[in-house]
């Protein structure tokens, strides 16, 4: 993360779900304590727990894509948190290229051997540019279909930090042999979307470690040149 004076005051806690250990991640402004919950996929319980530890308000849920696993706890998320503030927690995110997605999570849950995971509606989706604002700090929708058709990464530009959900990995990219994936459409979103943002942009993905833009472009196989 930057260190420059005007970058807003973040911080990232990293909560994974699902036995495929989905990194749901609690990302706030550490003056305010509010912030938002990205990609839950599961596990509510353990997501509220760790918010109560860390003292932080949540003003919206948000969703990188469709899959079980990214998005199955979060209607369960919505209706505890609604309980607990007494006001709307909107869910945020992906594109809408995405809602039959939303819409099958118990169905693709359970072929996976995930049960009790509920559908999820996005009260907002999102387009590319399209900007999204919690705590004064404002992220901004980059759409980079390809793993799925309506994967939305959030990018926040002064802090040089990425939410990139199962676009690319440390080492990796994201499978396209899921329901309207597609390999070309992937690597062009990569290429042209993802790593314009800049080799100093560090990135959570969806599994796995941390990374940054610059280390992939020199060290992922799928991207270094022949």
């Amino acid at each position: 993360m930057s260190d420059a004076p005007s970058a807003p005051q973040l911080r990232l806690a990293v909560v994974p779900v699902t036995p495929l250990e989905q990194n749901a991640a609690i990302l706030f402004d550490d003056t305010s304590k509010r912030g938002v919950v990205t990609d839950p996929g599961g596990d509510a319980p353990r997501l509220l727990d760790a918010l109560e530890k860390l003292g932080v308000t949540v003003e919206k849920i948000l969703i990188t894509h469709g899959h079980f696993d990214h998005a199955g706890g979060a209607a369960d998320l919505k209706e505890a948190l609604e309980r607990r503030y007494g006001r709307p927690v909107p869910i945020e995110g992906p594109h809408r290229d995405d809602a039959f997605l939303l819409e099958r999570i118990p169905e693709s849950g359970a072929r996976w051997g995930v049960g009790g995971l509920r559908a999820c509606v996005s009260d907002r989706y999102l387009e590319d540019g399209d900007e999204v604002s919690f705590a004064g700090v404002v992220l901004k929708a980059v759409h980079c279909p390809g793993h799925s058709p309506g994967s939305i990464v959030y990018f926040q530009p002064e802090v040089r930090l990425a939410i990139v959900g199962d676009v690319i990995f440390a080492g990796s990219i994201g499978r396209t042999d899921l329901p309207r994936g597609d390999h070309a459409t992937l690597m062009r979103s990569i290429r042209e979307k993802l790593l314009p943002l800049g080799d100093d942009v560090g990135f959570l993905p969806g599994h796995g470690p941390t990374s940054t833009l610059g280390a992939e472009r020199a060290n992922n196989p799928f991207l270094v040149d022949d």
